[in-house]
C-alpha cells in the first residue's frame, strides 16, 4: 500500500502537472476513439503498449479478454453494458480485442476437468471460450504445449471478434463503415503485437 500512496503523490506532482491542460479538457466529457478490450492480467497496460493518453481509450478488462455474444438479459452484464455504452453513447470508431501471450485464462481452459472447481465463477465465465478449447484439443497434440497455447490465445481473439458482430448496433456500424474491429495478440516478453489480417486469415507482426 505504501508504494501505491507514494505513486499517487508522484502522479500529482509530476505526471499530472505535465498534462495539466489535457486533464482540464477532460473535466466534463470524454471522446475516446477506441474501445480496447483486454485481459485483466496485471502485465497488460493498454495505454503503454498503444502510446495513448487519458481520454483516448475506453478500456474493458476481464479474464481472457472476452466479449460475450449479444443477448437481452435482466442480469447485470458488465462487459456487455460497457460495449453498448462505448459504441452507442461515446461513438467510438474502433474496437480492439487484445489477447496476449501466457494468458492464464486461456491456459486454464486447457487444464483437465476439475482444475477450476474452487473458482466457480471463473469456470463459468471461461465456458464462453470452450469452442476454441475444443478445436485446440482436437487439432494440436498434448506433446506441443506451446503450439496449443498460441492457438488458444489467437483463436480466442477471433472468437471474440465473432461475438462482437452479434451485437446489432456493431454490425450496423461496420456495414456503414463507421466502425472498425481488430484482433491483436500481444507478446509480453518481446513487446511484439500481431494483428489479424482478415484477407490473409492470419496474424501478422505490426511493423508500422
Amino acid at each position: 500500500m505504501d508504494k501505491l500512496l507514494k505513486g499517487i503523490v508522484n502522479f500529482r506532482r509530476r505526471d499530472f502537472e505535465s498534462h495539466r491542460e489535457l486533464f482540464k479538457g477532460l473535466k466534463s466529457s470524454q471522446k475516446p476513439h477506441t474501445l480496447f478490450i483486454s485481459c485483466s492480467d496485471s502485465r497488460i497496460d493498454p495505454n503503454m503498449i498503444t502510446g495513448t493518453l487519458p481520454g483516448e481509450l475506453f478500456i474493458i478488462r476481464n479474464i481472457a479478454n472476452i466479449a460475450p455474444p449479444y443477448r437481452i438479459s435482466s442480469e447485470y452484464l458488465a462487459t456487455t453494458s460497457a460495449i453498448e455504452y462505448a459504441v452507442l453513447a461515446l461513438g467510438v470508431e474502433n474496437i480492439i480485442i487484445c489477447g496476449h501471450s501466457n494468458c492464464g485464462g486461456c491456459a486454464a481452459c486447457l487444464h483437465p476437468e476439475g482444475k477450476l472447481d474452487d473458482l466457480p465463477h471463473t469456470r463459468k465465465w471461461l465456458e464462453l471460450i470452450h469452442p476454441v478449447r475444443d478445436r485446440v484439443l482436437k487439432e494440436i497434440p498434448e506433446s506441443e504445449p506451446e503450439a496449443r497455447a498460441w492457438m488458444m490465445e489467437q483463436g480466442n481473439v477471433l472468437e471474440q471478434l465473432k461475438h462482437l458482430v452479434t451485437h446489432p448496433y456493431i454490425a450496423e456500424r461496420m456495414e456503414a463503415d463507421t466502425l472498425q474491429i481488430s484482433g491483436w495478440h500481444y507478446i509480453i516478453e518481446t513487446g511484439e503485437i500481431f494483428i489479424y489480417d482478415p484477407n490473409l486469415c492470419e496474424f501478422l507482426l505490426a511493423n508500422g
